[in-house]
């Protein structure tokens, strides 16, 4: 069975307020225009998700909604994980693990510098110094069980984001 991992950086954040804890900080103005924007280009894409599991800091929670939104995914369904907060790369595997194998196209919304190096993990052709905010880099892998991810052959098919021109 074919799946599809889609990995999302969250959107531009604000540095208005230095005094605001990192976890705490929101979305810039660009950042709330470009995540449904990309969230609008997906679905273009007829990349859909049957899933969406996000990080809870609050600019990933509101790059999530906002995609989920512009895609007409129920955002009342998204997954929060509080370990996706500045992961390393085993913790996004270990995410993907716990999928449901009735899900065929999960997006992951999470952080750098983790999420960078993961995506860079997922297949030998593919490699970028760094994923731009909103990003979005997405592999298929045939695999019966997302447990068996690490053994998946995986094919990086779709690397987006909004300053790239369409």
């Amino acid at each position: 069975m074919q799946r599809t991992l889609v990995m999302i950086r969250h959107a531009k954040s604000s540095w208005a307020n230095p005094l605001q804890s990192d976890f705490e900080r929101p979305l810039n103005e660009r950042g709330e225009s470009d995540a449904p924007m990309m969230g609008k280009r997906l679905e273009k894409l007829k990349v859909i998700p049957d899933l969406i599991i996000a990080s809870t800091a609050k600019r990933a929670k509101q790059t999530a909604k906002k995609i989920a939104d512009a895609i007409g995914y129920d955002s009342s369904a998204i997954q929060w994980v509080d370990k996706l907060y500045h992961c390393i790369p085993p913790v996004f595997e270990e995410v993907i693990y716990e999928i449901d194998d009735k899900i065929k196209t999960v997006f992951i919304v999470a952080h750098n510098p983790g999420i960078t190096s993961f995506v860079n993990e997922l297949s030998p052709a593919f490699s970028i110094d760094h994923m731009p905010t909103c990003g979005i880099v997405a592999a298929h892998m045939d695999t019966e069980h997302w447990s068996d991810f690490q053994l998946a052959e995986r094919k990086v098919f779709l690397f987006e984001y909004p300053k790239k021109q369409p």
